[in-house]
């Protein structure tokens, strides 16, 4: 396995960020330039792994009070005081099986612990089921808080919590 390096992400990466999120678009939002760049500049984390030059992956995520539209961002909002929530995290398919969701998890959870944050949270979707996904949150001691229809009740994602360890 290569050496990997994670960095904040910069505006320089973002055309890479694009290209991520769009090979991964059937098991996330959309996302445009101009929508990348709000979103960037409100997140509390966002980060590439990479390798080399190249960004291979991401992630973006919003801590509470943020001025997202995002409906599984303000179910969280509704009903948490503080928490990190992850909006999208995306893995280049040539780099997948390379634990590198894992390594940018392992970072977020260590920033969320530097921070102050008791949780982290996120969702992902449970119809159409996303088992990869399933798997790897229960890894990291995501444990279901609620279900929500989104996408003109097209699809529907599991909420989750997990805690952040001392």
């Amino acid at each position: 396995m290569p050496p990997y390096t994670i960095r904040d992400a910069t505006p320089a990466d973002h055309p890479a960020v694009l290209a991520l999120n769009l090979e991964s678009e059937a098991l996330m939002s959309p996302l445009d330039a101009p929508r990348l760049a709000d979103l960037d500049r409100q997140a509390v984390y966002h980060r590439v792994v990479c390798d080399g030059d190249a960004v291979v992956a991401f992630l973006l995520a919003f801590r509470e009070g943020a001025d997202y539209d995002s409906p599984n961002y303000r179910w969280f909002s509704e009903r948490y005081p503080a928490f990190i929530y992850v909006d999208r995290i995306a893995v280049a398919a040539g780099h997948r099986g390379r634990k590198l969701g894992g390594l940018l998890y392992d970072d977020l959870f260590g920033f969320a612990r530097e921070q102050g944050f008791d949780r982290v949270v996120c969702e992902f979707y449970i119809v159409p089921f996303n088992e990869a996904s399933s798997r790897f949150h229960a890894g990291y001691g995501f444990g279901e808080v609620g279900t929500q229809w989104v996408a003109g009740d097209t699809k529907q994602v599991s909420l989750q919590v997990a805690p952040v360890p001392a």
